[in-house]
């Protein structure tokens, strides 16, 4: 198996962006209780557990509304900066109409804001690569990370993260001339995109049929490799898998599903009172109707479940 990293240019490949439309406000009732551990699929636990790594991607600071240093910090210097993606249609991107950058990710980094600054005015969204999430929090470059941010046994060494947010797993895409019917026919002996510093990476390289794997910046990148035949298909967040079939109807996904994750809110392990104050946010956020309302609007068209079955719950 060999591997080679691209940088491509999405953003002149692929134009299939939705419609307008407007950001979900921060509302809903304080002090609501977020829910403890939980599993992604009834079936399977998460990869982490499952491999026995001694690790709980479900383990997080307990939830408050109580300013600690980090939080006064951040208000101190009136911005909280989230780190979002800017290239994931329905989960965050940049609506070509107005210029703004939207989503299911998008409408939860501003219900943070909103609540941990109070005014959402004081909120900086900025784009961050995927292969760059990790570093940009530990640099300083951002508050927090708000992008398909699988919660991982190794990135919980590097960052700190919130409670699960969203259940996941790993999906194939492919163009739908392709014969493949599952996983296994799809990346064997196949040439297969996954963004640099992905769970699909990872997952890809534990498959040693897996003909050669090319990595690139940004999962959006795997789609325009594919449209110009440079790829045979793309692992990615089943989620974003969805979005990419959604965006360009001349992919699908193939059947199956591997590697059950969840995931989490990044940001730096020495703030214990943000995550918690993001904890806390969460709970609100889900409590007050607005997750599921963000997910009705951006995912359940193009997702297989009712919203209820990726919201982490406790086993």
């Amino acid at each position: 198996m060999s591997r080679t990293t691209v940088r491509a240019r999405s953003a002149t490949a692929v134009a299939l962006l939705a419609c307008c439309a407007a950001v979900l406000g921060a509302g809903g009732p304080q002090g609501a209780v977020l829910p403890a551990a939980a599993t992604a699929r009834p079936a399977q636990a998460p990869q982490q557990e499952q491999a026995g790594n001694d690790c709980d991607v479900y383990q997080s600071v307990p939830p408050s509304s109580e300013d600690g240093p980090a939080v006064k910090a951040i208000k101190a210097k009136r911005s909280l900066v989230i780190g979002v993606d800017q290239n994931s249609f329905r989960w965050g991107s940049r609506n070509p109409n107005t210029g703004q950058i939207e989503g299911f990710d998008i409408d939860l980094a501003r219900a943070i804001g909103a609540a941990v600054m109070g005014d959402p005015d004081k909120v900086t969204l900025k784009a961050v690569p995927t292969a760059e999430r990790v570093k940009f929090v530990q640099e300083g470059r951002v508050d927090l990370i708000v992008r398909t941010m699988t919660i991982t046994c190794d990135r919980l060494q590097q960052v700190a993260f919130s409670k699960p947010y969203f259940n996941t797993s790993q999906r194939v895409v492919v163009p739908r001339s392709s014969p493949a019917k599952t996983i296994d026919e799809a990346v064997d002996g196949k040439t297969v995109c996954a963004a640099t510093s992905s769970s699909a990476e990872d997952e890809l390289k534990a498959r040693p049929k897996v003909g050669k794997i090319v990595s690139v910046e940004n999962h959006l990148d795997c789609l325009v490799l594919m449209q110009l035949g440079k790829v045979d298909a793309t692992m990615t967040d089943d989620g974003l898998a969805a979005s990419q079939a959604a965006q360009d109807q001349t992919v699908r996904l193939v059947d199956g599903e591997v590697r059950p994750a969840v995931m989490g809110i990044a940001m730096l392990k020495n703030s214990p009172d943000l995550t918690a104050r993001v904890n806390q946010v969460l709970a609100d956020y889900h409590a007050s109707g607005a997750w599921r309302a963000a997910y009705d609007r951006w995912l359940k068209p193009y997702m297989l479940s009712d919203a209820e079955h990726y919201w982490p719950t406790q086993r």
